[in-house]
C-alpha cells in the first residue's frame, strides 16, 4: 500500500504520482462521452497502491471501481471507499459472502451461482447485485450462449434478494493491431446487449478495457473498465505519450559503490559479463527480490545524472551493476532511475517490458512489497 512520506537515500523506492492517475482518468472520462468510467484497481492498483489509486481515480471522474477478489473489495471498504465496487473474478461461497458484505456488485454466469448469491443475500437481508457475463471470445469466465445469458438475466430480474444490475463481456485482442476479432466480439455482444437493456431497464452494459476504450467508441456502451491506462501505461505497449497518458510510477535507487574494473575482469554471478577495457562499474542496491527482473541482466538500462548506462552482469536478488565508463561520471550516492525520466532521457515501463518479452502490466505489478510506494502529487 502506498503511504505519503519523504525519503532520505532509500535503497529502492517507487514514486507514485497520484496527480498523474487523476489526470489520466479525466482524460479517459472525456474520451468516453456519455459512458461512465470504471477504474480497475485490482492487484494493489497494478502495483501502485489500491487505495491511493482508487482515491485518485474517483477524483479524476471515475464512477465505479473494479477489483478481482472479494478481499480487495473488503480492504477498500475498510479504508473508507464508498464508491460502487465490482468484483470481477470467480468467487467461492465464502468469498461471495465477503464481497456481498462489502456491498460490491459481483459477476454471474450460472444458475448455481445466482442461487448461492440469493441464499446468502436472504440470510443477510441485503440484496445481491449481479452482472451477467457473456463470453464472446475471451474463453475464460462467462457463458458462451447469448440465449442462456439473457435467460439468466431475466431470472435474476424476476427473483427476490437478487438484482440484475449489469451485462458484460471482455475483449481478448483489443490491444492488438488487427481489429478483426475485436469486431467479431462486438458483433456477438451488441445484439445481446440491446436485448438485455430491453429486458432490464437501467441495466449497466459494459465491455471495453483500456485498449477498447481508446480505439473503439462502439465498445463504450454504458461504462468502460479501464485499468492499465489510468496508471499512464499504454495498453498497446507503445509510448504512453501517443495517447496523452502520463506514467504514474517511477522506480529509483542509488549508487552504493563505484569500482574500477580491468580488462578481462568479470562482474556478478556466473561471470556473464567481462570488461573489454578499463571501466568503472556502479553497484545499485536493487534486484529481483524487489521485482526488478533477472531477465534484464546484460540488457537493461538505467539513468544516472540524465545519462543512459547499461546494466552489466547478472542481476542478483539485492543488487545490480552498471557500466558507467570513465572515472568521475558517477559518484556514490547519485540517484538511479530504473523506470522514469531524467532530463531528456526516459526508461518507460514499456521499454523494460519489451526487453523482458512481456507487458507493462507485469513490470509494475511485479514490484515487491520490499519497495516502498511513496506518494507525490504533480499538478
Amino acid at each position: 500500500m502506498a503511504a505519503a512520506a519523504t525519503t532520505a537515500r532509500t535503497r529502492a523506492v517507487a514514486w507514485v504520482d497520484t496527480g498523474a492517475i487523476e489526470r489520466n482518468c479525466a482524460l479517459l472520462r472525456a474520451r468516453l462521452g456519455d459512458a461512465q468510467l470504471c477504474a480497475v484497481v485490482k492487484a494493489d492498483g497494478y502495483g501502485h497502491g489500491a487505495l491511493v489509486s482508487a482515491q485518485a481515480a474517483l477524483a479524476g471522474g471515475a464512477a465505479w471501481l473494479a477489483v478481482a477478489t472479494a478481499n480487495e473489495a473488503e480492504e477498500l471498504r475498510e479504508e473508507g471507499i464508498d464508491a460502487r465496487l465490482l468484483v470481477m473474478g470467480a468467487l467461492t461461497s465464502s468469498e461471495l459472502e465477503t464481497a456481498l458484505a462489502a456491498d460490491a456488485d459481483v459477476v454471474a454466469w450460472t444458475e448455481a451461482f445466482v442461487e448461492l448469491a440469493r441464499s446468502i443475500a436472504r440470510e443477510s437481508g441485503q440484496e445481491a447485485r449481479l452482472h451477467v457475463k457473456l463470453d464472446t471470445g475471451m474463453g475464460r469466465l462467462g457463458t458462451k450462449d447469448p440465449v442462456a445469458a439473457l435467460d439468466l438475466l431475466s431470472r435474476i430480474n424476476g427473483a427476490d434478494f437478487v438484482a440484475a444490475t449489469g451485462f458484460m463481456t471482455h475483449f481478448a485482442t483489443a490491444d492488438e493491431p488487427d481489429g478483426a476479432f475485436l469486431d467479431a466480439q462486438l458483433g456477438r455482444f451488441a445484439p445481446a446487449a440491446a436485448e438485455a437493456r430491453g429486458r432490464v431497464p437501467g441495466l449497466v452494459v459494459h465491455a471495453a478495457n483500456s485498449a477498447a476504450a481508446l480505439r473503439e467508441p462502439a465498445a463504450h456502451f454504458d461504462m468502460a473498465r479501464c485499468g492499465i491506462a489510468i496508471y499512464g501505461l499504454s495498453p498497446f505497449q507503445r509510448d504512453p505519450a501517443e495517447a496523452r497518458l502520463d506514467p504514474a510510477l517511477a522506480l529509483e535507487s542509488y549508487v552504493a559503490a563505484v569500482k574500477h574494473v580491468a580488462p578481462g575482469d568479470s562482474v556478478g554471478y556466473g561471470r556473464s559479463w567481462f570488461a573489454e577495457q578499463d571501466t568503472q562499474v556502479a553497484v545499485v542496491p536493487i534486484g529481483y527480490g524487489d521485482g526488478y527482473r533477472r531477465g534484464l541482466s546484460n540488457s537493461g538500462d538505467v539513468l544516472i545524472g540524465g545519462r543512459r548506462y547499461p546494466i552489466v552482469g547478472t542481476i542478483s536478488m539485492d543488487n545490480l551493476t552498471v557500466d558507467v565508463g570513465e572515472p568521475g561520471r558517477v559518484q556514490v550516492g547519485d540517484p538511479v532511475t530504473l523506470i522514469g525520466g531524467e532530463g531528456k532521457e526516459r526508461v518507460l515501463a514499456e521499454d523494460v517490458a519489451a526487453k523482458l518479452g512481456t507487458i507493462n502490466y507485469e513490470v509494475t505489478t511485479g514490484l515487491t512489497a520490499r519497495v516502498p510506494r511513496v506518494l507525490r502529487a504533480s499538478k
